[in-house]
């Protein structure tokens, strides 16, 4: 983001404070159109960046077969319809088909798509797309799950409730075994 974007987002920030009935310039909220544009800098990386930059050179030859499993990654979006936060963890699972990922790219991946405006379904198939692509697997799974307090602050206002979304393909698509397999993983708990 530029700095012509920045102070317009420090402007358009200042007028809804006015329309919400505030005072911008009550010593609590004079800076708040600043922070508010340095946040969503930073909420709005991923529309900056693509899945091969996050990656890098960090795919490795490996004859490896079995599931890779990567579980309970914390991320934060916002969700395109309310501009609300939602969060929860990411699950991840391939089966090389001769490469493999270093580990710390798959969070890297997800982050590209948690920092976009979204929604969960979206950025479940995404994800799933972007490991396929890099990797081209034998197989994928991710599954989310997420809190969106787009649901729990206003509207029906379900304080406990999250959603669950899921994107298989390959071997985990075909394969029940394969597919049980990684949900009894990702179900594992550590002691």
């Amino acid at each position: 983001m530029n700095s012509a974007n920045r102070a317009k987002i420090e402007k358009l920030t200042f007028e809804l404070l006015k329309e919400i009935g505030e005072d911008p310039s009550r010593e609590g909220l004079v800076r708040t159109p600043e922070r508010v544009a340095r946040a969503w800098e930073y909420f709005s990386q991923g529309y900056r960046m693509t899945p091969e930059e996050a990656v890098g050179d960090a795919i490795f030859h490996e004859s490896c077969d079995d599931i890779i499993t990567v579980k309970d990654i914390d991320f934060f979006s916002m969700c395109e319809h309310h501009l609300l936060p939602f969060y929860g963890v990411v699950h991840v699972g391939y089966i090389p088909n001769g490469r493999i990922i270093g580990l710390s790219k798959i969070p890297r991946i997800i982050e590209v798509f948690a920092r976009q405006l979204q929604v969960q379904e979206r950025m479940t198939r995404q994800i799933t797309s972007a490991i396929e692509t890099i990797l081209d697997p034998q197989g994928v799974a991710v599954i989310i799950e997420a809190s969106h307090l787009c649901m729990q602050m206003r509207g029906v206002e379900k304080k406990a409730s999250f959603m669950t979304t899921s994107a298989v393909r390959g071997v985990f698509r075909e394969d029940r075994k394969t597919r049980e397999e990684f949900l009894s993983i990702i179900a594992m708990r550590r002691s």
